[in-house]
């Protein structure tokens, strides 16, 4: 259909899009994403899309909160399906962040490096879905398993391990089965070096 044949609205463009920008960004790389291309793909006219994003970056951003989005309510369910003790919650939830990392690669790289990234007020998810470690972190102080600290801190130490063990499985310089080892050996260590006196 030529272009300007092509309708300007769309019965939810804006999920739409998402989710066409999610397929391109895995398959192609976020450099290759454009919104003129995505429009053409949905199948609206190449301005339609400005409607819910007034540039690139915007849709960048939106993409990174929406994965932000998923990965908060994936860990929410990793921890709340695992055993009560804080170190099953913490292994499960690690799990889950490095199941989601490899299942959506590139889509992850783009959240954490976000330009938005840690601006609650752009990207809200992302501060909710670190907060579901930071809390993890406060129960298992709560709870006696570590001694007191700032999960803020030990929380950007786990999550630094997991990215990187997820990159290894990734690049395939790890077999996924090694990393579920890896993350009990991990946190087991982790538990062990916070301890509370």
């Amino acid at each position: 259909m030529p272009a300007e044949a092509r309708p300007y609205h769309h019965g939810n463009l804006r999920a739409a899009l998402l989710d066409a920008a999610e397929r391109s960004v895995e398959k192609s790389g976020t450099e290759q994403l454009s919104l003129r291309e995505l429009a053409r793909v949905v199948g609206v006219s190449h301005a339609a899309p400005r409607a819910h994003f007034t540039d690139r970056q915007a849709l960048l951003d939106a993409l990174a909160e929406r994965g932000f989005g998923r990965l908060g309510a994936q860990l929410k369910v990793a921890r709340d399906g695992a055993g009560p003790g804080f170190g099953e919650r913490l292994r499960a939830v690690i799990a889950g962040f490095i199941a989601f990392a490899n299942s959506r690669p590139v889509l992850l790289d783009l959240m954490f490096s976000a330009k938005s990234y840690g601006d609650k007020a752009q990207l809200p998810a992302a501060a909710e879905t670190l907060a579901v470690v930071y809390d993890l972190i406060g129960d298992g102080v709560a709870e006696g398993a570590l001694a007191p600290g700032d999960p803020e801190r030990y929380g950007l130490l786990l999550y630094s391990w997991a990215q990187g063990l997820a990159s290894l499985i990734a690049s395939g310089g790890l077999q996924p089965e090694v990393a579920d080892s890896l993350v009990s050996d991990a946190v087991s260590t982790f538990i062990r070096g916070n301890a509370a006196g």
